[in-house]
Order: C-alpha cells, then structure tokens, then sequence
C-alpha cells in the first residue's frame, strides 16, 4: 500500500525523478535512499518498473529487468516477485544496486575517473596545482595529472575553459575525443560532444595535434576547430571574442549545426529528459544563440521556425515534436 494519501500518479512521479537523479551525478547515499524508497510498498516497485519501461519505449535506454514485463514470461515475475517478497530489504537492496549500475553506469565511470566534476545547469571554476584555471560546463568533467613535471588534463565530458598559466619549462596539455591541444600559456575553449570535439581559441597561440591527421597544426586568438568523431573531418572557422565559450555567460552560440546536437547541449543545462522522435526535424541545421538560463525557452526558440512543438509531458520529460 502507498503511504501517507499517496496516488499512483504521484509515486509515479517520484519514480522518474529517482530514474532521472540515478542517470546524472548523485549525491553520497543515494543509493541507499533510493533504496528505502523502492522497497516501501509494491506500487514503488512497479511505478520504478512503469519508468523503466517508459524510457524504454522511447528509445532513450536499454531493458532494465525486462523479464518482469515482457509478454510470455510471466512465471519469472512471479518468481521475482516471490523472490523480493521471501528476501524484503535485502532484495530491495540488491534489486536497487543492480538499477543504478545499469542506469548510471556511463555516470558512475565518470565518477571514478574524474578529479572535478559538475552536475546537470552546474558551473563551476577550479585552481589546478600550477594556478591555471578551468571553468567547468554543466554535466562537464576532467582528469588531472601532474605527475613528474607534466601538465595534463583529459576533458572526458561536456565543457571547460582553461586560462593557462605560463609555464615555458612545462607545456600544458588537453586531450579530449582524439584531439590534443599544447600550450605554454593561453586561454582557450574545449567542447566535447558525441559528434565532435571543438576547441576556441580566445588569447595566445596553441598548438593542435588530431589522432586522424599526421601533422601538428597552430590556432591563433579567434580560430574554432572542430573535428568529426566517426572520420577525423577537420573544419576551421573564426569567432568572435565575444562569442567565444559564452556558455560562461548564460548563452548558447551555434553555427550550421542539427537540431539534436543542440539538444545534446541543452540537456546539461535542463533537469528533464529531453527527446526527438522525429528524424527529419532532429537532422533540421540552425544557427542561433539560445538563453542557457531558460532551457525551454530555448528549446521553443529552437524548433519553432520548423514548425515543431515542446510537449511538456512532466516535469521529467520533455519531448520535441512537428506536431
């Protein structure tokens, strides 16, 4: 039975705010609590499930646990159920467990790997051991190692800022996405996304090296690379200082880009899932500058001139739309 007056409605809301809290950075004992939270009545089990397959359906994750809801296989849901009924917490402990790894795996990874990290709409701005400085994008993380006089930093998600400190004994070096980028002493723009790595070049000279190509090549203040993930495809451009990393000021500048890429980037920014059914309008290019502060303004700035539509489906999802 639900506690306190709940309805289905509202423990299903809870169980996709557990499902979206799992997915991005948690906080210490969230396992636990989710923990308690699933093993309080068997609607929060199946509300949990309801989530789970919800997300399914829309193509935004793998089954979890799909053998207690796919059709023709309903003698293992009896038996898991027994299972969790003959075990209680300890079942619910380890159902819980199972969960979050297969939800948050890409997460948790992150977690163990990096030494800074921010969570969904987060900045943040970090002194490294030498004084330089990087100013973290939402849901961005790094890695440092300064190890035996290096300088090295891997951006392993999202976005961050590096304003170097000089160091002609001690070359500072970013990788991210098979590209790298030495420096002595600069200011500089690094983005990852699951298409391509971009670097911004706001002050000094910085030398790129791509895992694609053979030759080493210089930016100076107010060239942008950007470097295709699945071939290695190298294009220049230049930028505006005022433009550059303006993620900084709340803003989101996009040159010919789709529609999904900018979604990928808005997400960091925007505490729902959001998702695009639609291939034609996801593949629609755009150029703009979007408000990073206001997520759903954004995304209705974004679809609008194709015609498309922000369904607010709750306050966990969002899903684009041509109708």
């Amino acid at each position: 039975m639900a506690r306190n007056g709940e309805t289905d409605e509202d423990i299903l809301e809870e169980a996709m705010d557990w499902f979206l809290r799992l997915r991005a950075s948690r906080a210490a004992g969230d396992e636990g609590d989710f923990a308690v939270w699933l093993n309080r009545s068997p609607a929060h089990r199946e509300a949990w499930l309801k989530a789970c397959k919800t997300w399914e359906l829309m193509g935004e994750t793998t089954p979890i646990h799909e053998d207690l809801w796919r059709p023709g296989r309903q003698a293992k849901a009896v038996a898991a159920r027994r299972r969790r009924r003959a075990f209680g917490v300890g079942a619910a402990m380890a159902l819980a467990a199972c969960l979050v790894l297969a939800l948050a795996g890409p997460s948790l990874l992150l977690r163990y790997q990096a030494d800074f990290k921010t969570a969904t709409a987060e900045l943040r701005t970090v002194t490294l051991k030498d004084g330089s400085t990087v100013e973290l994008g939402a849901a961005s993380a790094i890695d440092t190692d300064f190890t035996g006089g290096s300088r090295h930093v891997t951006l392993l998600a999202g976005e961050a800022f590096f304003d170097v400190k000089h160091d002609p004994t001690r070359p500072f070096v970013v990788t991210a996405g098979g590209v790298k980028v030495t420096v002595l002493g600069t200011a500089f723009d690094v983005r990852m996304t699951p298409e391509d790595t971009t670097i911004e070049l706001a002050r000094g000279v910085v030398g790129l090296t791509v895992d694609s190509a053979p030759n080493t090549f210089e930016l100076s203040p107010g060239d942008t690379v950007t470097v295709r993930r699945d071939d290695g495809r190298i294009s220049r451009g230049r930028l505006a200082p005022e433009d550059m990393a303006a993620w900084r000021h709340g803003r989101l500048f996009v040159n010919d880009v789709t529609i999904a890429s900018v979604v990928e980037e808005l997400q960091r920014y925007h505490p729902a899932w959001i998702s695009i059914p639609s291939g034609d309008l996801a593949g629609r290019r755009v150029t703009g500058l979007y408000n990073l502060s206001d997520p759903d303004r954004a995304l209705e700035a974004l679809v609008q001139p194709y015609g498309g539509k922000v369904h607010r489906i709750s306050p966990y999802l969002r899903v684009l739309a041509l109708f």
